[in-house]
């Protein structure tokens, strides 16, 4: 490991020089000055891995000097070494972002550990966290291999979730890439999993099932309202569990966090059929018997999800809420979430708010058409931080942020995920065959079984029956089915790109999560 740099700067910095040798002699590099002004100068030109300033120096204090080197390098470690431990000082101190404070006389071990703790905490965290992986390694695989139920796989996939999360922490790619493996293995059983319970979760008559789509509104979202206080149910369009938690800390800030609840997409887990299917509280079949002039197949023209309003209306009557005031705001771009921040004051006076808002879904399907975001979302990790990102300078969290203070209820839900697909499978099909990559559905399908889930009859999936003999089969883990014209092409444009549509943990198990202003 490189040598860390220190800079001690002290006007009486002879007086600590058996302090110095102590450091030394623990194998860090230490530079003394003895003003802030020299101080400034020499972490502009040179590497510095921590500075400790003393803060009564002639010429220029010590957080006068600290707030010019983070004027310089606003990352750079600072700990301020005081005589008096006045309150405003501290404040003030902590307030400029120190990263520790040392009071005098001071003790070489003191500042021994001070210098360990901000410099070896990153490889500290990044050891303790694969050595509590491996320890739980163990714990996933049996879990994985003692027939889990529905409501276990969901306490799988967060548990996967959990340690993709902590592993961003740890430089180490070894376990990255086992708990990769790990996760891959994880589909593989997920797969089999949804193949055998698939058609008995959608059929009624056998009463067991999680938590999906159709019902997800009535079992997650409509018990948390109550009059008086207005329920907003946000959904995010396309947001994975772990996109969730990248977010959390920025919800966290202003709501507190009560339930942190995963459900069932139904499938195929693309917005027309999961989310038409959480408005309507229906099975996408249902709702082509009821609105046979509202819904499309994919292969029709028109859009898909223009209905959503009518849909929602329908099921609070079916439930009985109709006398429920609700709003229904859709956001499909920047203006209109700008139109949301203005207005949101006005949707206090409903029981319950609807939002939709797209912009996840629009980074996947762009992530695909576009060069520049294939650089910016290459891998989980900087999907997530998109997310982040995005999030935190939406209009959606500014609008939210202005409601804060009231006395509001927040259910938080998705209508699917997506996962980033590695492996082409081959699929041939006649010209009304459909053209999503994770999904498809046709009459003449050819394709490999045991490479997708098929449904002959797609009613068995609660799905319509887009013409006669039209059969729907599904891509399994991180496949994608491609045409073998132009085979190649295909393969190596989408590989890597994240989709939706077929089975997986990501794309099938979402977040909704129930919370509250503080």
């Amino acid at each position: 490991m490189a040598v860390a740099k220190i800079l001690w700067v002290d006007d009486e910095i002879e007086s600590l020089q058996s302090q110095k040798l102590f450091l030394e002699g623990k194998g860090y590099e230490v530079q003394t000055l003895t003003n802030g002004f020299d101080a400034i100068d020499y972490v502009k030109e040179n590497p510095v891995d921590v500075v400790l300033i003393d803060e009564t120096m002639p010429g220029i204090t010590g957080l006068e000097t600290l707030a010019k080197i983070k004027e310089v390098n606003g990352s750079l470690p600072v700990v301020l070494i005081t005589k008096n431990e006045t309150e405003n000082l501290m404040d003030e101190a902590i307030g400029s972002q120190i990263s520790d404070y040392l009071i005098k006389p001071v003790n070489p071990n003191q500042v021994w550990l001070s210098l360990k703790k901000i410099i070896d905490n990153r490889r500290l965290v990044a050891e303790k966290t694969t050595t509590a992986y491996q320890q739980q390694f163990r714990n996933l695989f049996m879990a994985l291999n003692s027939n889990p139920d529905y409501n276990e796989w969901m306490d799988i996939y967060k548990k996967l979730v959990y340690w993709e999360l902590e592993m961003q922490k740890s430089d180490s790619p070894e376990m990255q890439e086992v708990l990769q493996q790990q996760k891959s293995e994880a589909n593989t059983e997920f797969f089999k999993f949804v193949s055998r319970n698939y058609a008995s979760w959608i059929n009624p008559k056998s009463g067991n099932g999680p938590v999906m789509s159709h019902n997800m509104f009535q079992f997650k979202v409509l018990p948390h309202v109550e009059k008086g206080t207005p329920l907003f149910f946000i959904l995010i369009d396309n947001l994975r569990f772990d996109q969730w938690k990248a977010i959390q800390p920025i919800f966290a800030e202003s709501f507190r966090i009560l339930e942190e609840d995963t459900f069932y997409s139904l499938l195929p887990t693309a917005t027309q059929y999961a989310r038409n299917a959480i408005f309507a509280g229906m099975l996408p079949v249902e709702i082509e018997k009821k609105f046979p002039a509202e819904w499309k197949n994919d292969d029709e023209q028109g859009g898909k999800n223009l209905n959503e309003e009518q849909f929602f209306k329908t099921q609070l009557k079916r439930l009985g809420k109709e006398t429920l005031r609700y709003s229904y705001t859709k956001v499909l771009n920047n203006q209109a979430g700008l139109d949301l921040v203005n207005n949101i004051h006005n949707l206090l006076n409903n029981d319950i708010n609807v939002i939709v808002y797209n912009f996840v879904d629009m980074l996947s399907h762009a992530r695909t058409e576009m060069e520049v975001l294939k650089e910016l979302a290459g891998d989980e990790m900087s999907y997530r931080s998109i997310t982040t990102s995005w999030f935190e300078h939406s209009p959606l969290h500014q609008a939210l942020k202005k409601i804060a203070d009231k006395n509001i209820k927040i259910v938080l839900a998705t209508d699917h995920g997506s996962i980033r697909v590695k492996t082409p499978y081959k699929v041939v099909g006649d010209k009304q065959t459909t053209t999503n990559l994770r999904y498809k559905h046709g009459r003449n399908l050819a394709y490999e079984p045991k490479e997708v889930l098929a449904f002959r009859d797609p009613r068995e999936a609660g799905l319509p029956v887009p013409t006669v003999n039209s059969s729907f089969i599904f891509a399994r883990e991180d496949g994608y089915l491609c045409y073998p014209n132009n085979y190649n092409y295909y393969v190596n444009y989408y590989r890597n790109t994240f989709q939706h549509g077929g089975v997986s943990l990501e794309e099938m198990i979402v977040p909704v999560i129930k919370m509250q202003s503080k």
